[in-house]
Order: structure tokens, then C-alpha cells, then sequence
């Protein structure tokens, strides 16, 4: 097993069955993972209808009730180490990511030495269609001010469409990603920079859903506004690369340190 989509969903019933068709259409070894949470419009049984066509192929975690695209990718990925997926992706249902840019995301971690590969609007080749002038002054506004306040060298950190390594998320100690909405996005593209991983972007075509409704509110705005903040301190002043590293990796360090201070 080595490839597989997570796609969290919330009333998604009628973007889902087309999205997993079009994934599977590419014949190129996805799994995929949906993260359901108890969607009132049916989302999970539609899926739950399609498993039959695509046994050991697609998979469906519920949850009960509306907890947060960030908890339901934490969900997602810790079932996906667990069971030994060595690429794990982020994807929308709402075609905002086409299926066909899966590859391309899949070979820059796979052979160009990415351990994070991020479909970007914002580098050279990249854009945004069908959004209105709002939705373009939030977004590139907050990525530019994100940048400014975290240092951090991604033109597109609040990007949900994203190829991890399974080194990657070994390593991060996803317990302590706290966040929910863009600020989620952001947290986890910055632990992985400040764990030393290599980030790279790749640029997309970003699609504005044309069904369903979009999930974002002021308070996500809020939330991405002062979680950089939040970030930022933590980085600074408490000590966040310890903080977000795993139990593992912290063992091995200190493993590590006990060696040399004995050959001394």
C-alpha cells in the first residue's frame, strides 16, 4: 500500500460519488480514505454504497458530529500510518483540487526529494478560477501575511491540497496540532519546515466548488488570523520544535545525546 487520498467530508453527497470515480479513473493505486462527520444529507451511506465496487480500495471513517476539517485530517492521517501508506494526501470533495494534478503532486515526493509537496496558487503556473474579489483579497492576503509573520518560505500555506511523506508525519506529533480551519493548514506546513523537512510547491489550478456550499465563516477567518500569531509565539518563546516533534523522535534525540556524552 502506498498511496492514499484522505478526503474529509460534510454534506459533500452530491461532489462525493464523482470525485471517487474520478480518482479511481486514473488506474494509478490510490486508496482513499473519507472522513465523515455524520453528514445529516447522506454522505457516508453514498459511500458506503460505492465500497462494494472498489473493495480494499476505498474506505469510510464516521464521526459523530461536526468536529472541524483539522481533526478530521489528524483522523485521517493517524489511520494512514498506522496502516503503512507511505504517501498520504489532503484533498477537497468539491473538485477545488482536480483529481489528474494526484501525480504530479505524487512525483515530487516521490522523485524530486520533496517530503511535502504543496499544490500552490500562488507560485509561477498557478491560479484561481470562478472565485469573486473577496474570496482572492483573503486568501493571497493571508498568505502574504502569514509569510510575514512566520518566516516561513510556502507562497501558499493555507493550500489543502497536499502530499505527505509517511517520515513526515511519523514526525510530527499530531496530537499537538490544535488547529481546525486555515490556521490548521498553515501549523502543519510549519511544523514540517521547523522539523527540517523540504516543502515544495507545485503549482495548480484552484476551482471554486460549483455544488455544495463552502465551509468558510468569520470564524475560521479569526481562527487563521490569530493562529499564525499563536504559531509564531509558540515558535519563539516556548520552544515549538519540541513541542511538535514526536515521541519517538524525541526519544531517539535523547538516545542520541546520552551516546555522545558517554564517548566523551
Amino acid at each position: 500500500m502506498e498511496k492514499l487520498v484522505i478526503i474529509p467530508t460534510y454534506n459533500e453527497k452530491e461532489n462525493i460519488p464523482v470525485i471517487l470515480e474520478a480518482i479511481f479513473l486514473l488506474r494509478q493505486g490510490y486508496h482513499v480514505l473519507v472522513v465523515d462527520d455524520n453528514s445529516p444529507d447522506g454522505t457516508g451511506e453514498v459511500v458506503t454504497g460505492m465500497m462494494d465496487k472498489y473493495p480494499g480500495m476505498l474506505f469510510l471513517e464516521e464521526r459523530m458530529g461536526k468536529q472541524g476539517l483539522g481533526t478530521a485530517y489528524i483522523h485521517g492521517f493517524k489511520w494512514a500510518v498506522e496502516r503503512g501508506y507511505e504517501y498520504i494526501f489532503e484533498m477537497d470533495a468539491d473538485f477545488s483540487h482536480d483529481p489528474g494534478d494526484l501525480e504530479r503532486l505524487y512525483e515530487a515526493c516521490k522523485y524530486k526529494n520533496a517530503d511535502v509537496a504543496v499544490g500552490s496558487r500562488y507560485v509561477k503556473g498557478g491560479k484561481i478560477l470562478n472565485w469573486p474579489l473577496d474570496r482572492h483579497i483573503y486568501s493571497k492576503g493571508g498568505a502574504v501575511y502569514t509569510r510575514l509573520i512566520t518566516w516561513m518560505p510556502v507562497n501558499d500555506p493555507t493550500a489543502g491540497f497536499v502530499c505527505y511523506k509517511r517520515k513526515v508525519l511519523d514526525t510530527i506529533n499530531l496530537d499537538e496540532i490544535k488547529f481546525v480551519g486555515y490556521a490548521f493548514q498553515i501549523e502543519m506546513k510549519f511544523a514540517a519546515w521547523k522539523l527540517h523537512f523540504k516543502i515544495a510547491e507545485v503549482p495548480i489550478t484552484f476551482k471554486d466548488r460549483e455544488t455544495g456550499v463552502s465551509k468558510m465563516s468569520k470564524g475560521i477567518l479569526k481562527e487563521g488570523v490569530l493562529g499564525v500569531l499563536n504559531i509564531q509565539w509558540h515558535s519563539l518563546f516556548k520552544n515549538y520544535r519540541k513541542r511538535v516533534a514526536s515521541t519517538e523522535v524525541k526519544s531517539a534525540s535523547i538516545r542520541t545525546n546520552k551516546v555522545v556524552a558517554e564517548n566523551k
